[in-house]
């Protein structure tokens, strides 16, 4: 096996702007792996922890100098005496875990940590002359996932838009990778149109969605639906709405869920009503973060109310944390799981959440995050896992299509025995 050479980071800056850091890891055999690292606005309070500078001098505070200078020295050294072993996976991200030292991965920073995990599974992929979703299925099988399309954005996405985070479109009802795409594509484009038509303005949020200043969150999944039929495809058959509620940002004072676009507060099981109307009036097939972080009562409470119809998906719950999901799975908390490798920050604890997840029978969801790089490394995943979903934007931003076009590149790779998952992701969601 290759010994890890070199290793290096620098800072770049993400989608939004900011800084982030970028890692280069060099094996004995000239093999490259680069990776660099997204990061959140709507975060949950249990992520790994983002190392920043906070030197209101540079970047407003958001450095990344003390993460770059924690590779390039306290990491690099580590990684460098391993030796032979450097490439087995598990080894290198427990000598990461180890060095770190803490529950956060706040002494290193988990930015710092992952942009090296996923370094060198990507040199270590390119050493044995394989793509990295082969590198990490070992062999096993892998499927094409159903992509999430972040069509309209609101919430911590968009400033004067919806209080629901996300509407997403998920042609989960084509028959191939590539022809979802293009229903995608051909739906974000007919939403444009219609929002031009009714005078409402066509500038995308964080994700590449449309920002439409609408006057509800009812109003955002009429203009959804409207969109589907007006780019030729059937609601609830071939398209389907999926939403990111992110309600950890919506508590009130009180405790309940605050509204402002419509200027109400609902308790827990008022907004769990709400739902249940939506999923009954719209084609909903997925609803992500339904209720907030610490509201494990809630999460049971709509799971038990909504389970059966619809994928309950935990992102700010569980926050990809295996010891988080474990408790998710024990007070049947949710049916699906969102993962975000940069909330753990390792790529063999982010395959240990994904592994728990589907023993649980859980559907699981690979997401990018609002401030991204070029990095394509959650569609190798997606496809590695088999994880049969993924969130990455809109089809709109290159740093949202870069992931869709290393899909459609993998799914080519892949024909004749290209396998999409489809419909099958969602059980009995839906009539098939």
């Amino acid at each position: 096996m290759s010994a890890i050479a070199h290793v290096s980071a620098r800072e770049i800056l993400d989608s939004r702007g900011n800084p982030t850091i970028e890692v280069d890891v060099v094996l004995s055999d000239g093999s490259l792996g680069r990776a660099s690292v997204p990061a959140g606005a709507s975060t949950g309070s249990n992520e790994a922890v983002e190392l920043r500078d906070g030197d209101p001098s540079r970047y407003g505070g958001l450095g990344v100098l003390k993460a770059v200078k924690n590779v390039n020295e306290r990491i690099a050294l580590a990684l460098r005496l391993l030796g032979d072993s450097a490439l087995d996976q598990e080894a290198v991200d427990r000598t990461l875990i180890d060095l770190d030292g803490t529950r956060d991965k706040s002494s290193l920073g988990a930015n710092a940590i992952l942009g090296v995990s996923v370094a060198v599974a990507r040199a270590a992929a390119r050493s044995a002359g394989k793509p990295l979703y082969a590198h990490l299925s070992h062999g096993g099988p892998v499927s094409l996932p159903v992509p999430m399309f972040n069509i309209l954005n609101g919430g911590r996405h968009a400033e004067d838009s919806t209080d629901i985070q996300e509407f997403m479109v998920v042609p989960a009802g084509l028959e191939t990778f590539s022809r979802s795409v293009q229903a995608g594509a051909e739906v974000f484009h007919a939403l444009r149109r219609i929002l031009r038509d009714a005078g409402f303005g066509t500038t995308v949020g964080d994700e590449g969605g449309f920002a439409p200043s609408v006057s509800s969150d009812r109003e955002a999944l009429e203009l959804v639906v409207r969109a589907i039929e007006g780019a030729g495809y059937k609601p609830g058959e071939q398209c389907f709405i999926a939403l990111d509620v992110a309600a950890s940002e919506l508590v009130a004072e009180d405790g309940g869920y605050s509204l402002p676009r419509e200027g109400v507060v609902l308790s827990a099981q008022e907004l769990i009503d709400r739902y249940q109307r939506w999923v009954e009036e719209y084609p909903i097939i997925s609803i992500e973060d339904g209720m907030r972080e610490y509201d494990w009562t809630g999460w049971s409470q709509m799971t038990a109310s909504l389970g059966s119809a619809v994928q309950l998906v935990g992102d700010d719950l569980y926050t990809t944390n295996p010891r988080l999901i474990r408790r998710g799975i024990e007070s049947k908390a949710s049916n699906a799981l969102l993962v975000k490798l940069n909330q753990i920050g390792t790529v063999t604890e982010t395959l240990e959440a994904v592994r728990m997840a589907k023993e649980a029978g859980w559907g699981t969801v690979i997401s990018h995050r609002s401030g991204e790089t070029e990095d394509t490394t959650v569609a190798d995943l997606a496809v590695a896992t088999s994880a049969g979903q993924i969130k990455a934007g809109a089809p709109s931003r290159g740093e949202r299509t870069a992931k869709y076009n290393r899909l459609l590149r993998i799914e080519e790779a892949l024909r004749p025995a290209a396998k999409y998952a489809g419909l099958s992701v969602y059980g009995s969601y839906v009539d098939q």
